[in-house]
């Protein structure tokens, strides 16, 4: 997550805007003057993170949104300009519940650490996972992240980009180690059937148009990960494999450094 890429938000608007929403600016302590608000941001936040949580962004509208908090979709424009601003209302609310523990005292410990408190986020948000990482949302809860996660590689000897670009590489396969998983439980759900019970449904006829002697690599590397996970596919397998070899690759820079 490069500064250089922390300057706007999750599409193109009026930054100025989102900026004032995400760290309350327009909110004046003290007695105001006028009827009190209906609502307020944090509350039309926490529901939409709720909605999302159970059904997935796609039920995010500001009319679904409205009826959940018992108002008509326009009032709720009085508060958030429109989709794109809420969710990154959302993501950063997020954020900022992650972990603040402190660090262990060993690298690889506290990039493990680092690394299991994403998964963590994307498996209770999996929205938050499907949201481009391109112009993330420079909230208070981002600014905390980025603070705490790149304590995590101070000290090792790596120059200010190169910790930038460690912590990038990190979450980046999180990321889509996360988005694999979830398209793996999507297929289990839609089509009703374990991968055990798709695979023995399916090995009749894999086992007349797959000739083994033709695949004699695929055949017997696939019989073994079949066996082994299952399925063609385990997320948790890939999960432990690639962090491993995440940090075998951090291993080498921070080596060299």
């Amino acid at each position: 997550m490069e500064l250089s890429t922390l300057s706007g938000m999750t599409t193109d608007r009026d930054p100025a805007r989102v900026l004032g929403l995400l760290w309350r600016t327009g909110e004046k302590p003290g007695p105001r003057r006028g009827p009190r608000p209906a609502l307020t941001v944090d509350e039309i936040v926490e529901t939409a993170i709720g909605i999302a949580d159970r059904e997935g962004l796609e039920a995010i509208t500001m009319r679904r949104l409205g009826r959940s908090l018992g108002v008509g979709a326009m009032a709720l424009y009085t508060y958030v300009p429109g989709k794109a601003e809420l969710l990154d209302l959302m993501l950063d609310r997020v954020y900022a519940e992650m972990p603040r523990d402190a660090w262990p005292a060993d690298w690889r410990e506290r990039v493990t650490a680092l690394a299991r408190d994403n998964r963590a986020l994307y498996e209770a948000h999996p929205w938050a996972a499907a949201l481009s990482p391109g112009r993330p949302p420079l909230g208070p809860g981002l600014m905390a992240k980025y603070e705490r996660e790149l304590r995590a590689f101070d000290g090792l000897g790596l120059d200010d980009l190169a910790m930038d670009a460690a912590l990038t590489f990190l979450l980046d396969f999180v990321r889509s180690s996360s988005l694999s998983a979830q398209h793996a439980g999507s297929v289990r759900r839609d089509s009703g059937m374990t991968d055990e019970q798709w695979w023995a449904a399916h090995a009749p006829l894999l086992e007349r148009v797959l000739d083994p002697d033709a695949y004699p690599t695929a055949a017997r590397v696939g019989t073994a990960a079949g066996s082994a996970h299952g399925g063609a596919y385990s997320a948790d397998h890939a999960w432990e494999f690639g962090l491993e070899r995440v940090l075998d690759g951090l291993a080498a820079l921070i080596d060299r450094a």
